[in-house]
């Protein structure tokens, strides 16, 4: 009995990247005028972008709509199939339609372009047939065409629909540049995402409040400003004057220092152990600038103040936590 020779799948996998890399590489020579119009038919759309394929350029066209509209350019998809049998409808004379077809003449693509054109929709194709009716149709064609598949034997979408990918992720990234798409806008469609819940959620959101607040006045004995730490269990304790403003925090980190120097618990003010002109933040704040904070100076909680110097609120790492900023 001979043994079957082993296959070496890492050649294998190198040459499938190799390959598609090439083709993303000659992606930088068609980034052209085509390009530009493509560009500017988008910017000029007064409706959606509507991106429609099918098979393989379906699912990429799924993707790239999916980009588009999460970074300011309203989009979606729609299957040519079922276009023909009725979604057509979906599609207004305001809108622009991104048809991908590697061929160029996918037959469901093909049939839906003369309904597209009578609408009076402007019409860009992503073809790797500069030749093909689809491209001839297009006030626009972007050519994603590639020299070889990764896939050996030359049929299995691969270094195609890579290629038809980049080329809708640079046409989306072109125009989020070109509408000053922010990083507060991606977070406005993204409010379920950790992304959102760092972009948009703000220190007043989450902070503790009124009693919530572990608080002590100037010469209060440091006995009783550890049990406000552990009554209110954040981890520290503020420490206001007599008009309510801010004059220094002590922590569980302060309380290890300050064993550690045999003090008189019961004998020593809050004044003589505290933190003078710690780090502070204002409550309309960003909570992931809190946590930069927090994670610089090795902190694990930070008084929330106002202008005026004000004692508004207290926040801490578990906060962040709950809220999943980390």
């Amino acid at each position: 009995m001979t043994d079957t020779p082993r296959h070496d799948f890492r050649a294998s996998a190198l040459r499938a990247i190799r390959i598609e890399r090439s083709a993303i590489e000659a992606l930088e020579e068609r980034i052209d005028e085509q390009f530009t119009r493509a560009c500017e038919t988008i910017m000029a759309c007064q409706g959606r972008v509507v991106v429609t394929g099918m098979g393989k350029s379906g699912h990429i066209g799924n993707k790239i709509a999916a980009t588009l509209a999460s970074t300011g350019t309203p989009a979606f998809f729609v299957h040519p199939g079922e276009a023909s049998h009725g979604d057509l409808g979906m599609i207004t004379s305001q809108d622009v339609v991104i048809a991908i077809s590697n061929s160029g003449s996918t037959s469901e693509v093909v049939t839906i372009l003369p309904l597209i054109k009578r609408m009076g929709a402007p019409l860009i194709s992503m073809t790797g047939n500069p030749d093909s009716i689809l491209a001839r149709e297009a006030v626009a064609n972007l050519d994603v065409r590639v020299a070889e598949e990764a896939c050996p034997l030359g049929l299995a979408p691969t270094a195609s629909t890579t290629a038809t990918l980049v080329m809708g992720d640079a046409l989306a990234v072109a125009m989020l540049e070109a509408r000053g798409f922010s990083a507060e806008d991606f977070a406005f469609s993204h409010p379920g995402g950790s992304l959102g819940r760092r972009l948009l959620l703000k220190v007043s959101d989450i902070m503790h409040t009124g009693d919530q607040i572990p608080k002590v006045r100037e010469g209060t004995p440091l006995s009783e400003a550890l049990i406000e730490i552990s009554r209110k269990g954040l981890g520290m304790t503020t420490v206001v004057d007599a008009d309510g403003r801010l004059v220094g925090v002590f922590t569980d980190g302060d309380l290890r220092r300050t064993l550690d120097k045999a003090v008189d618990i019961h004998n020593t003010i809050i004044d003589a152990v505290m933190t003078r002109n710690g780090k502070t933040i204002g409550a309309d704040h960003l909570a992931a600038e809190a946590l930069n904070i927090m994670d610089a100076l090795k902190i694990n909680a930070l008084p929330v103040t106002n202008p005026a110097g004000d004692l508004v609120g207290a926040i801490n790492m578990h906060d962040l936590l709950r809220a999943g900023v980390i």
